[in-house]
């Protein structure tokens, strides 16, 4: 029994200064990206460009070591393998052309943070031409190709006024 409890407190040290090292590593990686700019906690930055006629909040701002902007969307799931779904890429993106539009400052990149990694998104020439063909396809009429499905649709909240209805 006396070698129990010294034991135990060994033990708890040891996991305290491993919680503590890793909240001290999360903080320096942060420090590196820039400082806080912006946080979305209720009254955030609401981002908005009348000339691509889209609005937006980032969850945080960041300000590089070279004053550019960079938006970071926090996801409460874990990242993906393969790296990043392509609808929060897409997102990013968004948040990437406002900054650049409402400050003139061209984001490098911008932060997908899951909750077991963080993801950089490059906004590039790339990235700008993805985003704007998504933009003209979801600006774009609807033509009528949906194609029904009993399970999607037994579930969708538009079923009683959808004109493609499978159920």
């Amino acid at each position: 029994m006396t070698v129990l409890v010294p034991l135990l407190l060994v033990v708890v040290g040891i996991g305290a200064i491993g919680a503590s090292a890793r909240v001290l590593e999360r903080r320096r990686r942060r420090r590196q990206v820039g400082t806080l700019v912006a946080i979305d906690a209720g009254r955030a930055v609401v981002l908005r460009s009348e000339r691509y006629r889209l609005v937006g909040r980032p969850d945080l701002i960041r300000r590089a070591r070279d004053g550019r902007p960079i938006p970071v969307e926090v996801k409460r799931r874990a990242a993906p393998r393969e790296g990043a779904f392509r609808s929060h890429e897409v997102q990013l993106w968004s948040y990437c052309l406002l900054l650049e539009e409402t400050t003139g400052v061209s984001p490098p990149f911008g932060i997908l943070r899951y909750s077991d990694r963080e993801v950089r998104v490059p906004w590039d020439a790339a990235a700008r031409s993805a985003l704007l063909v998504v933009r003209r396809e979801a600006l774009a009429p609807y033509r009528g190709e949906a194609t029904p499905s009993p399970g999607r649709c037994r579930r969708c909240a538009w079923a009683e006024v959808c004109d493609v209805k499978a159920v």
